[in-house]
């Protein structure tokens, strides 16, 4: 079987870290069901008594803040920030790792949750090396934001630490909403983040080897402090989506947008390969890193987002099917040119590397040179 869905949704099994049951169900669809038997308000309480303790914690340091929330001031951290402040009374730092070539839409949301009253500390890691990871993980690994994403989970832990703030608040567990429970425990402790696949044996040595003018001395941002010892010193990672009933893709994008989140309205869709306009705001190297992932998985984020509405009742299967056939894997020609302009590449080079990467059990090359599905999205592909 050179790929196979989910049963209920449209998750193929060629997602890293998938798991389905007996009956062919994937563990995130196997989640939504269970959350109607969670007793939320138990959830709730357990929540605000680790706040509490935080809060209690920080006072005893004389520390300003009592929590911290990684943002990149899109939907799922504003709400995460106004939840920390609003229902649980928390003081949070708020921490944005900035993209190289930030947009204006991701510039603008930043602002804008500065705004809404929290203090924000913005890490903007040296541009000129991390063009040249981002060089070395899309040509070694067909992934332009590998390095940058490394960045991005460990600034809310090295500030956390630093600064000996208790708490540190994660948005959504994957093994919980993705299912990929094969390597991520499905609780709510976000230290396991050093289990998803973008962290999971990350050698920094590796990362920086043969790259030019690169030393360990310029990697601080991107390695995650020692999770022992900050265990050690009382500081606690929580998933707020495993307390927050109200937590979902949707959900979160009403409640930010109504607080003064902007998305890509003036976008094509297709030319983002998403059917909502609300994911990936702030760096327009991910439009196109998704389509590579389409072509080496089979899948891009237009699946993403039909599994969550399969998932919550918005959508059916047989209606989700025509999204991923409209949307996904595809990128504007604009976000391929943005891609190249950065990597300081021609169209031709970055498609000679794509080539290498493709999943050529998956897609077949056609007459004019583009790459084909030979599966059908939904049905099993033998």
């Amino acid at each position: 079987m050179k790929m196979k869905y989910c049963k209920k949704c449209l998750q193929p099994d060629t997602r890293p870290g998938i798991v389905f049951n007996e009956n062919g169900v994937c563990y995130a669809c196997l989640y939504e069901e269970s959350k109607e038997k969670i007793d939320w308000d138990a959830r709730f309480k357990n929540l605000k008594d680790i706040a509490n303790t935080a809060k209690k914690k920080s006072a005893d340091m004389g520390n300003m803040y009592d929590c911290v929330i990684g943002v990149s001031g899109g939907k799922d951290s504003t709400f995460q920030a106004i939840y920390a402040k609003e229902k649980l009374g928390l003081h949070p730092l708020l921490v944005n790792c900035m993209p190289d070539r930030i947009t204006e839409i991701g510039k603008y949301n930043i602002d804008n949750l500065n705004s809404l009253g929290f203090d924000i500390i913005s890490i903007r890691p040296n541009p000129v090396i991390a063009k040249k990871l981002a060089r070395k993980t899309f040509f070694e690994r067909g992934n332009l934001i590998a390095a940058s994403e490394y960045c991005l989970w460990a600034s809310s832990y090295i500030i956390a630490d630093k600064f000996n703030i208790p708490l540190i608040i994660q948005g959504e567990n994957a093994a919980l909403t993705l299912g990929t429970a094969l390597y991520q425990e499905q609780s709510d402790n976000a230290y396991s983040v050093v289990q998803l696949n973008t962290l999971r044996g990350f050698d920094i040595d590796e990362l920086i080897e043969n790259v030019d003018g690169v030393s360990l001395t310029d990697m601080y941002f991107y390695r995650m402090p020692d999770i022992e010892s900050m265990k050690k010193k009382g500081i606690k990672a929580v998933f707020l989506q495993y307390y927050a009933k109200e937590w979902s893709q949707v959900y979160n994008a009403d409640f930010a947008v109504a607080r003064g989140l902007r998305g890509r309205m003036d976008d094509d869709l297709h030319d983002i390969g998403r059917y909502r306009r609300f994911t990936a705001l702030d760096s327009d190297l991910q439009i196109a890193n998704q389509m590579i992932k389409y072509l080496k998985f089979g899948f891009g984020f237009a699946t993403d987002e039909v599994c969550y509405d399969i998932r919550e009742g918005r959508l059916s299967r047989e209606d989700a099917i025509w999204y991923v056939n409209e949307y996904d894997g595809k990128c504007g020609d604009k976000y391929i040119q943005t891609a190249c302009d950065y990597l300081s590449i021609s169209e031709k080079e970055f498609w000679d590397v794509v080539d290498l990467y493709v999943n050529q059990d998956l897609f077949a090359k056609d007459d004019s040179g583009n790459w084909i599905p030979k599966f059908r999205v939904g049905i099993d592909f033998e």
